[in-house]
């Protein structure tokens, strides 16, 4: 366990090994975790719409079309800048200095980050062996100000998924304490499943980003008690007032035709998923594959000695994006995202093969307590 304090935000590894390494400086993207981004083609013209401020909580359509993928009602339902933003409106909702929070690494850093801004004690757990949510030590460390255990299922970057007794453990502990949990469900194809519509005092988070393939819309949305979501409102009114009107009727149409996008998913997570698995069995002295969960990525764990970071800035050199494990919190593996057309990753796991066994030459390992990518 690592009772956490927040990083400045120049040490987000994520950030910089997104953004500013890895930025321009490849052909083939195993690093994203999404669907193939859509493009504006795609999506319905919007004709003479007008942009106007639009709604706090969201124009009314797509609220109706978010509230109906939970089949619940629209009064527990925000849509916001991202699911980025949800999460951040629900920890400045809740949480007080001195507030007590629970999450898991390897995991999304913003929920070890921003609590700790806010003041919260943050402890950051691991998991079992088998990559599972580890329980018995949140209930370990659990105490009287425990506010809000953080989940993410299907997890990033493990591909796990909590299991329903696990999650009725922790649902146990904040019941206990008075505690809420938050579910990060950005990788769920069916919401309609989440357990946060059978669990009080839970959240669930979601976007357009993962599963539809439309990052650059930043809409999200959050589900959660109504006089919570209500709380959540009037603090996403005092940073943006409001999403783009552009942006959120765009939304409408990938919902409205949301078969149409799952199915896409399906087919390629599928096929992706097959070149994958045949490839870690070709490589079982250097990699080991954890079988994803409804992810549209694998969790390799590396065994070559080789520091994640330095494999995948060597297969980066070969114009390969993959995303080393300790811009997620972990020193002992890498993410590929295998929702890609086959011939793609077919093509970028044959570069990396050329890389995955170190020279004897290859660069010091790095340190990936350091923040540093």
């Amino acid at each position: 366990m690592t009772t956490y304090a927040a990083a400045p935000v120049s040490t987000y590894p994520m950030r910089r090994w997104v953004f500013e390494d890895a930025a321009g400086n490849h052909d083939i993207d195993l690093g994203d975790s999404n669907l193939p981004p859509g493009t504006l083609d795609e999506l319905a013209s919007v004709g003479d719409l007008e942009l106007d401020y639009g709604h706090n909580r969201g124009i009314p359509r797509l609220r109706a079309l978010v509230a109906g993928l939970y089949g619940t009602d629209e009064d527990n339902i925000l849509v916001t800048h991202g699911a980025q933003q949800a999460l951040y409106l629900v920890y400045t909702a809740l949480l007080r200095p001195g507030d007590q929070v629970i999450t898991f690494r390897p995991g999304w850093q913003q929920s070890w980050d921003m609590p700790a801004e806010l003041g919260a004690q943050v402890d950051v757990l691991g998991h079992r062996p088998d990559l599972s949510v580890d329980v018995e030590a949140a209930a370990a460390v659990a105490g009287d100000r425990l506010r809000l255990i953080v989940v993410n299922s299907p997890c990033n970057p493990t591909g796990r998924r909590i299991s329903d007794e696990d999650l009725a453990a922790l649902h146990a502990l904040t019941e206990r304490t008075g505690a809420y949990l938050l579910l990060d469900e950005d990788y769920a194809i069916d919401l309609a499943e989440s357990a946060a519509l059978r669990l009080p005092r839970t959240f669930s988070v979601s976007s357009l980003s993962k599963v539809y393939g439309y990052p650059g819309l930043r809409v999200g949305w959050l589900y959660g008690p109504a006089e919570l979501v209500a709380a959540c409102t009037e603090r996403k009114f005092l940073s943006n007032i409001g999403n783009s009107v552009l942006c959120e009727t765009l939304a409408c149409d990938v919902l409205e035709r949301r078969e149409h996008y799952t199915a896409r998913y399906r087919e390629l997570t599928t096929a992706g998923l097959d070149v994958v698995r045949d490839w870690a069995a070709r490589n079982t002295d250097a990699v080991e594959l954890v079988e994803p969960q409804g992810t549209p990525f694998a969790w390799f764990r590396l065994l070559t000695g080789e520091a994640p970071l330095d494999l995948c800035r060597r297969a980066l050199a070969l114009r390969v994006l993959l995303m080393p494990g300790e811009t997620l919190g972990a020193s002992d593996g890498f993410r590929l995202c295998f929702a890609r057309e086959p011939d793609q990753i077919t093509e970028g796991l044959r570069r990396i093969d050329t890389v995955l066994r170190p020279r004897a030459s290859h660069d010091a390992v790095h340190d990936p307590t350091s923040g540093a990518v």
